[in-house]
């Protein structure tokens, strides 16, 4: 019904921005060319009608449309941070299906444009927290997870929510090699799920999502590190039992499911607290890392009474 490139590298290993900022003219002209691939066939513009949201939105200075579109996590395309922006030009976002499945009244298969189209377009300016210490602000644009999770009607015996990735190795060369156990798949509590600040994203700076961004329908989840913000959803699984996730399945000394930004809790191989933004300059000094990334006066409710040191 329709309704390995290697093993996984350190992080002292991924290339640096500062060290390929002389490739900024090459993939200016990248990151354009997947711009114009994410928007829907015979469209003319890629721009996106919305509205501010000033109540969800930090006043911190935004990242540059290039900073964000140039240097991503997205191992689909690669392991380097330019890999998204270089190699995924042949990517296309449309046409697009939703498949929503398990613990809801209503499941099936829907085209993305059903999923969109009762729910109007909101910017939202969030910082993004990577697990390697790097932070963006990012101004997303698109809507409320839970607009879109309440329509399917969970039923009670939903208690977590599953996502995940499309699989098309012939689209995206990171798929080609087994450096993880594709496709890629996320969950979250559903009570997370359901909470204001969580967001599926279509858009960023007011234009629809490059494909390196995780076009063309993405979760945002800003209390949390980046990796639980999964992109190119193609299925979305209400389920009783916590569902697997793709980092946590490959390295659970490292990776937990809740991957809530916590600088009393250290990766194994380096510290997490302190941060540095992208963008600010090779020698700008490192900052104090926020719990759950600054969100923690609307979120730290949700884990009353957990040991978050053991539920990482």
């Amino acid at each position: 019904m329709r309704h390995r490139l290697g093993p996984i590298p350190p992080a002292s290993e991924i290339t640096p921005r500062e060290v390929y900022l002389d490739r900024r003219r090459l993939l200016q002209g990248l990151a354009g060319l997947a711009l114009v691939g994410a928007a829907a066939p015979g469209s003319a513009a890629s721009a996106l009608k919305y509205r501010p949201n000033a109540r969800f939105s930090t006043t911190e200075q935004k990242n540059s449309f290039e900073d964000i579109t140039t240097y991503n996590n997205f191992y689909e395309f690669g392991t380097d941070k330019a890999d998204p922006a270089e190699r995924s030009g042949k990517f296309r976002p449309r046409p697009w299906t939703v498949t929503v499945a398990g613990e809801a009244e209503v499941t099936g298969r829907f085209d993305l444009e059903d999923i969109l189209k009762p729910h109007p377009l909101e910017e939202r300016i969030y910082r993004l927290r990577c697990v390697e210490a790097w932070s963006m602000v990012i101004p997303w644009v698109g809507f409320p997870l839970a607009d879109l999770l309440k329509r399917f009607r969970p039923t009670s015996r939903a208690k977590y929510v599953a996502f995940t990735t499309v699989n098309r190795p012939d689209e995206m060369p990171g798929q080609r090699y087994p450096v993880l156990d594709w496709p890629y798949v996320e969950g979250l509590r559903i009570d997370e799920a359901m909470h204001p600040l969580s967001l599926l994203a279509v858009g960023l700076y007011g234009q629809v999502l490059p494909n390196q961004n995780g076009a063309p329908l993405r979760l945002v989840v800003p209390w949390k590190y980046g990796f639980k913000s999964i992109k190119s959803i193609v299925e979305i699984r209400f389920t009783e039992s916590q569902p697997p996730t793709s980092w946590n399945r490959s390295a659970p000394q490292e990776y937990g499911f809740y991957a809530n930004v916590n600088p009393e809790v250290d990766h194994p191989r380096w510290s997490q607290a302190k941060e540095r933004r992208i963008g600010a300059g090779v020698f700008a000094p490192r900052v104090p890392t926020l719990a759950f990334n600054g969100y923690a006066g609307q979120v730290a409710t949700l884990y009353r009474g957990m040991d978050l040191t053991k539920f990482y």
